[in-house]
């Protein structure tokens, strides 16, 4: 096994690149110990005092001695974000995202990451599957929490059934030991229509409840379906009427859990309020919102900032007059129109949304983080947009506002011939002014 790990970015104004450290180094030990992931990298130079042993590109090796301040950051980005190479996904699930995707999207949507090290650095939902003892033994003597888990159920027979894997382990002893480790964990429920649902759904919450608190919270979230699953397993979207049942069969576990723990524990994702056409929850409902990566709360959060806005500090009118169109997902439009109704007041400013149809995904793809550029230009390339067009920030990737199907935004405003802001589509740091300023 190769130890340590090779250099691929260097961060400007940071302490390694004061003591000489360049891409293409080699760290391969520090303190005399080696190191072969990220997280023993991390422990390692948590010291103030540190002797780095380095191969640089020609075999030479050094020794740099650095002082710095606990925990201080080297300022190193190694060409794995783990070190070592990422731990893949062994599993087939019958509700995989990335076996439903077409081709030519952003290469990161096609890896299959399942690695407990970014779970616990970075919130990344695994499966336990490919866990080795010597993996678990890690975790409990590191203790590595939280961890995000993808539950699914707690039926040996069904999640073999819906991981669509012959070695799978019982996850549930897994969840025990991490629990009397007092490992903190957050799960989650792909919830799929007559195979977890119902009395399934039950037994898992119940299972992962006894595992409090340790097992923090679970997010119940809606599978996610799109046009490419010729060959797939057969799975449909819950309907209005299921996502109702859902809702009312959680909020009894919320009401016991409530009563017992003093916590919900089981939160649904925002998309059962939308189909079920039932009001989302006031703030307290989410409580420290710990499921927001499964979609858990989002809208509230929304609201939240629109709230914050005060009507007082708008203008009365803006010359010249100003059009803003945004784009949005079917679900999320209603909020987008209360946002708007916010500047009716204002004399000379117009706004018009959009709501853009998945094609690219999907017809049953109806939320706004699945939008693809392409469906984009084919909405709005004949229409009249004004002056700028907003786009969420869900929709986009890294500096470049990359779409899901690889375009990016100035590639947009080119086609579309407007200039195009993105927007947080939280509303978090966001002044009213920021959606008709140019």
């Amino acid at each position: 096994m190769i130890e340590g790990g090779t250099v691929d970015k260097v961060e400007r104004g940071s302490i390694a690149e004061e003591v000489g450290l360049v891409p293409g180094d080699r760290l391969l030990s520090i303190n005399g110990e080696s190191f072969k992931d990220i997280i023993d990298y991390q422990y390692l130079c948590a010291e103030e005092e540190l002797e780095v042993r380095v191969s640089k590109e020609n075999d030479e090796e050094l020794i740099i001695e650095i002082e710095k301040d606990y925990d201080e950051d080297l300022g190193l980005i190694f060409t794995y974000p783990t070190i070592d190479p990422l731990k893949k996904c062994c599993n087939n699930c019958i509700f995989c995202f990335v076996r439903q995707m077409p081709g030519g999207m952003r290469s990161s949507l096609y890896v299959k990451d399942d690695d407990y090290r970014l779970s616990f650095l970075y919130g990344n939902f695994i499966t336990l599957t490919n866990l080795s003892q010597e993996d678990i033994l890690k975790i409990e003597s590191q203790h590595l929490s939280p961890l995000y888990i993808s539950v699914h159920t707690t039926e040996p027979y069904l999640r073999e059934k819906m991981m669509n894997c012959k070695n799978i382990i019982d996850v549930f002893p897994v969840l025990e030991r991490f629990a009397k480790a007092r490992i903190e964990m957050h799960g989650q429920i792909v919830l799929c229509t007559d195979i977890n649902d119902k009395q399934h759904l039950d037994k898992t919450i119940g299972d992962l409840a006894s595992l409090w608190p340790s097992f923090k919270s679970v997010a119940v979230v809606p599978v996610g379906l799109t046009r490419y699953r010729e060959g797939l397993y057969p799975l449909r979207t819950v309907t209005s009427h299921e996502s109702r049942s859902i809702l009312f069969q959680l909020e009894k576990w919320q009401e016991k859990f409530k009563e017992i723990m003093g916590t919900n524990f089981v939160f649904p994702a925002d998309e059962f309020f939308l189909k079920a056409g039932i009001e989302i929850p006031l703030d307290s409902y989410y409580e420290e919102y710990p499921q927001t990566e499964n979609g858990v709360g989002l809208i509230r959060l929304f609201l939240n900032n629109l709230d914050k806005w005060d009507k007082r500090d708008l203008p009365s009118s803006i010359n010249p007059p100003r059009t803003v169109s945004l784009v949005t997902g079917k679900l999320a439009k209603p909020y987008l129109m209360e946002m708007c109704n916010y500047f009716k007041s204002v004399k000379g400013l117009k706004f018009k949304i959009w709501e853009i149809e998945n094609i690219f995904m999907g017809r049953e793809v109806t939320v706004s983080g699945l939008v693809c550029g392409k469906d984009i230009i084919d909405t709005l390339s004949e229409e009249q947009i004004g002056d700028v067009l907003l786009i969420p920030d869900v929709m986009v990737k890294d500096r470049r506002h990359i779409f899901l199907d690889d375009f990016n935004k100035e590639e947009l405003e080119d086609i579309l011939q407007v200039k195009i802001k993105v927007l947080n589509s939280l509303l978090e740091g966001v002044k009213p002014e920021d959606l008709f300023n140019l």
